[in-house]
C-alpha cells in the first residue's frame, strides 16, 4: 500500500506543479483563443487613488471572419499596480491585501512557537505520547511553512509583481497542510493510536474518500487561483472546489459520530461508566468545536469577503486564520499526551454518578 502511495503522491505534485504556472501576480500576459464570450473579465485589482492599469492588447483575431457569432483571439499583457504618493514606488498587490505578508509571517512565527511548544511536552511526557501526537506536530510544521510561502509570496508580488517561485512553494506546502489536518481530523475522530491501534474498515474508507477529494480540491484551488476569472472554465473549477469541499467537511464528521456510538455502548455494557462518560464528554466537545470551525471558516469568513469593502479584505484572512488557530489550540489542548490519565482515578461514588448520568441522557445524534 506503502510503495502504491509513494508514486501516485509524487505524480499529484507534479500535476499541481504543472499547474502553477507563473501567473500568481499582477502582472499577466494572458492568451484568449477562439473565446465566444461576449464579455471576458480580465482580473480583479483593488485600486487606491493612485492606481494604474497598464493593458497592451495585441493579435486580435475573430474566427470565422464573416459569422455573426464571432470567436475572438487575442494576446493580452497587464500590469496592476498602486503607487505610494510620498515614495513614488509600485505596490502590485491590491489595496486590500498589502497588509498580507505581515499577517502571513506573524501567523507563521505564532505556529512555529506553537510547535516548539508541542515538541517540549511530547519530550517531558514521552511516557504518554501516542503516534497522534507526532501526527499533530507534522500538521503544525506543515501550517507554519505554508503561511510562511504565502508571506513571501505575496511580498514578492508586491515588489515586483511576481511570485519568483514562491507559489510553487505556496502549493506544495498548502497541498499537504490539506491532507493532513482533514486526515487528522478523522484519526481522531476514530481514536487511533490513542483508543485503539488500529482503523476499521469503514473508517479506512473515510480516508479513501477524503484524501482522493483533498487532491481534487487542491487541483481546483490552484487552477482558480492561476487562471483567474478570464479563463472560460473558472466557474466551473469553482463550483467544483466548493462542492468537493463541502463533502470533505461532511466525511470528516462520521468518524467522531461513530466514536460517540461506540463510546455509548461500551458504557453499558463494559461496566466503566465514568471512563467512558468522560470520553464521550471529549468526542462531543470536539464533534461541535469541528461544526463550529468548518462554518466559521466556510460560511462567515466568505460572508466578510462578500460585506467588507475591497480596502479591508485582509479582515477577513485574519478571522479566518484566528479561527484556524483556536482550532489546533483545541485540538492540542484536549488531546495532549497525559502522563497521569484521570481515567484510572476514578471512585465507586463517581462510577454510580456516570452510569446514572449515561441513563438520562439522550441519544446523541448526527
Amino acid at each position: 500500500m506503502a510503495a502504491a502511495a509513494a508514486p501516485l503522491a509524487a505524480a499529484l505534485l507534479a500535476v499541481l506543479l504543472a499547474l502553477a504556472a507563473p501567473a500568481a501576480a499582477e502582472i499577466r500576459a494572458t492568451a484568449i483563443r477562439a473565446d465566444p464570450r461576449t464579455i471576458i473579465p480580465l482580473d480583479e485589482f483593488g485600486f487606491s487613488n493612485q492606481g494604474v492599469l497598464e493593458l497592451n492588447v495585441t493579435g486580435i483575431a475573430f474566427d470565422p471572419p464573416a459569422s455573426p457569432d464571432l470567436d475572438l483571439s487575442m494576446d493580452v499583457s497587464s500590469a496592476m499596480y498602486n503607487v505610494d504618493p510620498v515614495t513614488g514606488q509600485r505596490a502590485y498587490l491590491s489595496v486590500g491585501s498589502s497588509a498580507l505578508p505581515s499577517i502571513y509571517f506573524l501567523f507563521c512565527v505564532v505556529y512555529a512557537a506553537l510547535a516548539a511548544a508541542w515538541v517540549s511536552i511530547l519530550l517531558r511526557k514521552r511516557t504518554a505520547v501516542f503516534r497522534i501526537h507526532y501526527f499533530m506536530l507534522a500538521v503544525l510544521v506543515l501550517k507554519g511553512f505554508n503561511l510562511l510561502a504565502e508571506a513571501e509570496d505575496k511580498s514578492y508580488i508586491e515588489r515586483t509583481g511576481t511570485a519568483h517561485g514562491w507559489d510553487v512553494l505556496f502549493y506544495i506546502f498548502s497541498f499537504l497542510k490539506g491532507i493532513s489536518l482533514f486526515t487528522l481530523i478523522v484519526l481522531i475522530g476514530t481514536g487511533w493510536s490513542f483508543l485503539k491501534p488500529y482503523l476499521a474498515d469503514r473508517e479506512k474508507k473515510v480516508l479513501m474518500v477524503v484524501i482522493p477529494l483533498q487532491v481534487v480540491a487542491n487541483i481546483a484551488q490552484v487552477v482558480i487561483d492561476e487562471s483567474g476569472p478570464y479563463a472560460r472554465d473558472w466557474v466551473t473549477w469553482r463550483q467544483i472546489f466548493l462542492l468537493v469541499d463541502v463533502v470533505c467537511c461532511c466525511a470528516i464528521l462520521f468518524p467522531i459520530v461513530w466514536s460517540i456510538k461506540n463510546l455509548r455502548e461500551a458504557a453499558r455494557s463494559d461496566g466503566k461508566a465514568a471512563v467512558n462518560l468522560m470520553k464521550l464528554t471529549l468526542f462531543r466537545q470536539y464533534y461541535v468545536v469541528v461544526i463550529c470551525y468548518i462554518y466559521f471558516t466556510r460560511v462567515v469568513v466568505y460572508a466578510l469577503v462578500t460585506i467588507t469593502s475591497y480596502r479591508y479584505l485582509w479582515t477577513s484572512v485574519v478571522a479566518g486564520e484566528i479561527a484556524t488557530l483556536a482550532f489546533y489550540v483545541f485540538t492540542g489542548y484536549r488531546f495532549r499526551p497525559e502522563v497521569h490519565n484521570p481515567y484510572f482515578a476514578i471512585d465507586d461514588d463517581e462510577e454510580e454518578a456516570a452510569a446514572e448520568a449515561l441513563k438520562l441522557d439522550d441519544e446523541f445524534e448526527l
